[in-house]
């Protein structure tokens, strides 16, 4: 690394990190980072993976093979088996750095798993257990002369490995659960053990540069309501003046590292970015204050008022305004000593147990959010994180218009920059700490109830991660565990730390709380957190049955109909509930060697049901069949018999995408009436598995993606599949009037034998109406397999608001004729234009069906989607939120605000046409991206990954057209080709 010129701030050391096997390395730490420091990666040293894990490190550099291929997992040994000085591994580094007078450096690791020791320039310092704590070492005093610095660290692995048992299980032998650390390691029924258990720096490093006096975690807090004036506690929310007013408070930990009395200028600012890169001062205040030498005291500003601000709502509720605050402190007679900044969001998140369904029910800003999210790991298992898959990750929830991510408590307190993408995005989080059901208590073989054996230490990794998270406007609530309480004292002492400030109890949930009239008086900067509510555990308190009972899931295929039915699920907020998750055909080549290719043998049973039976492969890869004997009949054979591995996972799309559609459709039926919230499990995997996912671990949607984005949008038109009445579902705060509903039928010889306009609508808002009942299929003669379209639109301009694609076929039946409407020929014609800006593509394209002229009257073909203004003029139309003040402004915002900063492409406008003679449905049609170079070998996949796609797998009657919008990110010395698969289109056909 280059010199460090002595300037205020932090510098990360995330490159030209050196690792080796301790057993490797006849040094100790003294003589690595003084005489003896390895020059580079000649044996036994390796370049490391920091952030990373050990085995990422080993993957990086093929000492092992990539445990997420096929099954290369088993040939990789296990720490139960090495011993864990096996994956105790030194890492080393050097940075450089020379201090001027009265400066101080710190070494900041942000995590490590689970215990090191530090050497730098010869000098040892310890690095205590616990894998979800922060680490400051002030290196001050054992820096470089001449400012050359050898860091060598050595890292443990955690205390309790455990052993995997034959027969796997959830979590293993749950020896893991003794330590503070992620349990997931020790293997699940959706995940193979994790080698190494995740030993590593598995976070971030960094150096910071202060003066004599550091800045120590600010805590910043909103409140609507005007502090002196509380006077009844039973009035707390009548001063919010409809979020008009709102204060602002700030504290902060301030140390004098100094010889002397510091006298300090203390300053609070806060900006907003507005259009053009302007800088907005919203607030500059300053206060004077000494501290004496050597201290470290708490410092909390005058609260700071603001009139109107623009409020924080969560994705389809409006727009994630986000302000940007920075502290910082100025030591008389030195200068500027330390700097802190970080984006804050003013909003109000609050919950109570709703009386009509037992279900905990959200309000964010006063208004009542129905939730419709998942459950989320950790992005990778072998903890590459980064802040650009993160970005990722989250921006596909966003895709799918979620609005609320569950941290499950077997995974990773997770870290800053996965917040700050949901602060961008505007997805709540749910954030569990460290403590499962199957680890902790209630797992088979019963398990340990008494948690780690060092509740001490939890404790302190629990304080540190809320003091690392707490100013987060994403971060919603607490949750003590998974499927589980935390033990006893611990569990009564996060209670006790994260109770709520006055100002912040509801009082639908907590009633007379005239005991904590003596701390109104306190600022709520000065609570650990004092903002959010902390529940004890997942099925608790107004979650499942809200008595701890096992009452969360089903995890397996449903028929699509259940969903909607009373007896389906009982309780009001389901916080797991799961389903199928088989990637694309590409991503199976991709990640398993030919064997691997074998789809599932179909075994039909005495009672006529079919058992899939999966290769051993995917099999390890924890595969969910598309079956369950004597519940479910097998939902990919409804279509046919698959012929091959992209036959079967073509029908497996259809079948996410009705599956995962049906799923929320079903709980949005009964929005307020029996269900307060959904979380699916889960979203992603960690790894290449099969199960429960919509986007792969190499991030390429499955159709499941889209039929989420489609019944979750704010606005929703919808078929109930169990009553076969339209209903609509509007979960925003504003009115829909003057609407009209347009359902057309469609066979499968291109006619259209039913179609009906419902007009002069008007829809409550956060309300379901059920319009009218569906006639066809109860007309005479129906077609055995048919496809109906559904469009909300407006009647003054015939813009869409909502459309939604469905295939059907009458009950008791099944799919099959599809199979020869594979052999039409629809033409289709595609008007592209492409806008490049360095390596970043935005492609705009015009999809129309060519097969049947449409119906003049039928001014809805076009497809021309409206913007429907929502609590925050929240514009739904868009692939990116609108935000201000965040770093993200110029890469976030609409597709035509980014497209005046894009070069377009020279050819202009691009037209393709693929030439058909038949008339019908274009079924199914699906874009993919993909990246020719001449390096490319035979057999490789192609895929550029990730793409954003406003739709796909999506469909078009006669006459339709529709916008499509793609971005994508093009390494260097590729070409990109857009290609267009569907149903009746078997060979790609490039677009661009």
């Amino acid at each position: 690394m280059g010199m460090l010129s002595a300037s205020i701030g932090k510098t990360k050391l995330d490159s030209g990190w050196l690792a080796a096997r301790s057993t490797e390395v006849g040094l100790s730490g003294t003589q690595l980072t003084t005489s003896h420091p390895p020059t580079g990666p000649a044996k036994p040293w390796m370049e490391a993976v920091v952030p990373g894990t050990v085995l990422a490190t080993l993957v990086k550099n093929k000492a092992v093979p990539d445990p997420f291929y096929g099954l290369e997992n088993e040939t990789i040994l296990d720490i139960a088996d090495s011993g864990r000085e096996h994956y105790t591994f030194w890492f080393f580094t050097t940075f450089q750095c020379k201090l001027s007078e009265n400066q101080h450096l710190d070494l900041n690791f942000r995590a490590i798993n689970y215990s090191a020791e530090v050497y730098l320039n010869g000098q040892k310092r310890v690095l205590q257990k616990g894998m979800f704590r922060r680490h400051l070492l002030d290196v001050t005093d054992i820096l470089h002369p001449d400012g050359q610095n050898l860091l060598a660290v050595l890292v443990h692995p955690p205390d309790h490995p455990g052993t995997i048992p034959p027969e796997g299980g959830q979590g293993g032998d749950h020896e893991i659960g003794k330590d503070v650390a992620t349990q997931y390691v020790e293997g699940w029924d959706w995940i193979a053990p994790i080698r190494d258990r995740n030993t590593g720096i598995w976070d971030e490093v960094s150096i910071s540069v202060t003066g004599p006096v550091k800045i120590i975690d600010p805590h910043l807090v909103s409140s609507f309501c005007q502090p002196v004036k509380i006077i009844d506690p039973h009035l707390v929310s009548s001063f919010f003046d409809n979020y008009t007013r709102v204060y602002l408070h700030a504290s902060t930990e301030l140390e004098n590292r100094s010889t002397w009395v510091a006298e300090c200028s203390l300053s609070i600012q806060v900006t907003t970015d507005l259009e053009g890169g302007v800088c907005l001062v919203e607030h500059l205040q300053t206060q004077h204050l000494s501290i004496s030498p050597g201290a470290h005291v708490q410092y909390t500003f005058p609260q700071l008022f603001f009139y109107k601000p623009n409020l924080w709502w969560p994705n389809g509720m409006g727009k994630q305004s986000l302000y940007t605050v920075r502290i910082s402190v100025d030591v008389k007679g030195y200068g500027e000593s330390d700097l802190w900044s970080h984006l804050f969001g003013f909003r109000k998140i609050e919950s109570h147990i709703d009386n009509a369904t037992g279900g905990r029910l959200f309000k964010v800003n006063g208004q009542p959010i129905f939730i419709r999210g998942g459950n989320w790991i950790l992005s990778d298992g072998l903890l590459r994180l980064s802040k650009k898959r993160y970005k990722t990750d989250i921006k596909f929830h966003a895709d799918m218009n979620m609005n609320m991510i569950r941290c499950w408590g077997g995974g990773l307190a997770e870290r800053p920059e996965f917040y700050h993408y949901c602060d961008i995005y505007g997805l709540l989080v749910w954030q569990e700490f460290w403590i499962t059901g199957d680890v902790d208590g209630r797992g088979v073989p019963v398990s340990n109830p008494d948690g780690p054996l060092d509740h001490d230490l939890f404790m302190l990794c629990a304080r540190d991660t809320v003091k690392l998270l707490r100013n987060h406007p994403s971060l919603a609530l607490w949750v003590g565990g998974n499927e589980q309480i935390p033990p006893e004292d611990i569990n009564k002492a996060l209670k006790n730390d994260l109770k709520l400030h006055p100002y912040f109890k509801n009082s639908n949930e907590t009633g007379n709380f005239t005991e904590d009239l003596s701390l109104s008086v306190q600022d709520p900067s000065q609570y650990l957190d004092g903002t959010r509510i902390y529940i004890q555990g997942s099925l608790w308190d107004g979650f499942a049955d809200g008595k701890g009972n096992f009452t969360d899931g089903p995890y397996e295929i449903q028929y699509p109909a259940d969903f909607f039915k009373d007896s389906f699920y009982q309780y009001g907020f389901n916080p797991e509930v799961g389903s199928v998750g088989m990637p694309v055909a590409a991503t199976i080549r991709a990640t398993m060697p030919p064997e691997g290719w074998q789809i599932p043998v179909f075994k039909q049973g005495s009672d006529g049901y079919i058992e899939e039976v999966p290769n051993p492969i995917w099999k390890y890869h924890k595969y969910i069949p598309y079956s369950k004997p004597g519940k479910v009949h097998d939902q990919i054979l409804l279509y046919g018999i698959p012929k091959d591995l992209d036959d079967f996972c073509l029908k497996a799309q259809l079948v996410n995408y009705i599956q995962y559609r049906a799923l929320l459709e079903g709980w949005s039926s009964r929005m307020w009436s029996k269900y307060t919230g959904v979380l699916i499990w889960k979203n992603q995997n960690p790894w290449t598995g099969l199960r429960g996912q919509f986007y792969d671990h190499l991030l390429d949607q499955t159709a499941g993606f889209y039929g989420c984005r489609c019944a979750a949008e704010p606005i929703h038109v919808q078929l109930n599949l169990a009553s076969y009445f339209i209903e609509v579902v509007n979960t925003t705060s504003q009115e829909l009037s003057d609407v009209a509903i347009e359902a057309s039928v469609w066979d499968l010889d291109g006619a259209c034998p039913y179609y009906k306009v419902t007009e002069k609508l008007s829809v409550p808002p956060k309300k379901v109406v059920s319009i009218a009942e569906m006639k066809y299929p109860k007309t005479k003669n129906p077609k055995p397999v048919y496809f109906l379209l559904l469009k909300l639109y407006n009647m003054s301009d015939y813009g869409i608001i909502s459309r939604n694609f469905y295939w059907l076929h009458l009950p008791g039946g099944d799919y099959k004729l599809l199979e020869p409407y594979r052999k039409k020929n629809i033409p289709l014609k595609l008007t592209t234009q492409i806008f490049i800006k360095g390596s970043t593509y935005e492609v705009e394209m015009q999809v129309h069906n060519r097969s049947k002229k449409q119906d003049p009257k039928r001014l809805t073909y076009k497809n021309n989607f409206t913007t429907v203004p929502v609590d925050g003029d929240f514009n739904m139309a868009s692939t990116e939120p609108v935000n201000s003040a965040t770093e993200e402004k110029q890469e976030a915002g609409l597709f035509r605000r980014i497209c005046r900063h894009f070069k377009k492409d020279t050819d202009s406008l691009k037209v393709a046409e693929l030439n058909g003679t038949d008339s019908g449905v274009a079924f199914f049609l699906h874009f993919s991206v993909h990246g020719w170079s001449k390096s490319h070998k035979e057999g490789e996949d192609t895929r550029i990954l990730p793409v954003h796609y406003s739709d796909n797998y999506f469909s078009l009657a006669p006459g339709e057209v529709m916008p499509i919008k793609i971005s994508f990110e093009v390494p260097h010395g590729v070409t990109p080709k857009v290609t267009l698969h569907g149903w009746n289109y078997h060979v790609g056909q490039t677009i661009l």
